[in-house]
């Protein structure tokens, strides 16, 4: 019998529903990228083009070519991260060459903190973070939105509360 669902994998009830983080992220990291990027070319050409003479005003390329590459990897990093909600844990997936997933169980989980510096504000962004016992399995989901972030940190709160472990 077909069941669309591939061999070894269980229910469909048991298959967590993954999450990608919002676009917003990706744009403040990007434009960070970019303005250090132009005070590092400004640097880089600026100052051998005044000292040695405007042929030496080209290394101002090289911050330029590092941030290209850069703005490619910061995609790639950025579609990387997401995130499931399951019965009893929450899975963190990140990674694009060294693929690493975190479970923390609901039960573990000690403080659930959402944090926004002011870059991040300015953009409408936070971040949830997680604490546990053990300091190895402290796990973080950066970049969401303000409400998705604190609707997240009552849920694992609640959850966390009826598992009866620390929160």
């Amino acid at each position: 019998m077909e069941t669309g669902i591939p061999e070894g994998t269980g229910s469909l009830e048991e298959q967590p529903v993954w999450r990608g983080l919002p676009p917003g992220l990706l744009r403040m990291r990007r434009l960070l990228l970019a303005v250090w990027t132009a005070v590092a070319a400004l640097a880089a050409g600026l100052l051998p083009g005044l000292l040695a003479g405007p042929p030496w005003a080209v290394w101002a390329l090289l911050p330029v070519a590092v941030a290209g590459w850069g703005w490619v990897l910061l995609g790639r990093n950025w579609r990387s991260w997401r995130y499931a909600e399951r019965a009893d844990d929450l899975l963190i997936s990140r990674g694009v060459l060294w693929r690493e997933e975190t479970v923390v169980p609901y039960g573990r989980m000690q403080l659930v903190e959402v944090t926004s510096g002011p870059v991040e504000r300015y953009f409408g962004l936070a971040g949830v973070q997680l604490h546990t016992a053990a300091a190895a399995t402290d796990a973080k989901i950066p970049g969401l939105e303000p409400a998705e972030a604190e609707r997240l940190r009552d849920r694992l709160t609640e959850l966390g509360e009826a598992r009866s472990a620390g929160l």
